[in-house]
């Protein structure tokens, strides 16, 4: 898991946000049927992606620690929404032909470890609060203290 830093979040221009993640800058977009230019994911995309790439990692590592060639294995992540709200999301993992058989619930249960989807499962809460002016010139760092 990362660290509790806060991410910085500016707004880029037009439909563009970026997300400052330490030395790392995320950059979004909307998709052009909602007013972009599609000139990268968008907040949601990013969402599940981030779902899949700690999911691929726990498989990753899970190869690993048994060294198991992790080439050729896929992960999908498919969202399935009812009134606009996600309601459903499916995880699938390709497996090429050589994989061992004996580790295929083993590498499902290596998913089920993933850190984004334990913490969607918790069901967090939210908060959302409006600074005071003179905070905004505070590092975001010192003013999250």
């Amino acid at each position: 898991m990362s660290s509790p830093t806060p991410i910085l979040i500016t707004l880029a221009g037009a439909q563009k946000v970026d997300a400052h993640v330490g030395r790392h800058t995320l950059r979004t977009d909307q998709p052009a049927s909602l007013g972009g230019e599609d000139s990268a994911p968008s907040p949601f995309d990013f969402f599940l992606a981030s779902l899949g790439t700690c999911a691929g990692f726990f498989v990753q590592k899970f190869c690993a620690q048994r060294t198991i060639a992790s080439e050729g294995i896929r992960l999908s992540v498919r969202p399935t929404f009812r009134d606009g709200t996600l309601a459903d999301v499916e995880l699938a993992i390709t497996l090429p032909p050589d994989f061992p058989a004996k580790y295929k619930d083993a590498v499902v249960r290596a998913v089920d470890q993933c850190s984004v989807k334990r913490a969607i499962q918790a069901q967090p809460t939210f908060t959302t609060h409006v600074l005071p002016i003179q905070s905004m010139s505070t590092p975001l760092k010192e003013a999250s203290s």
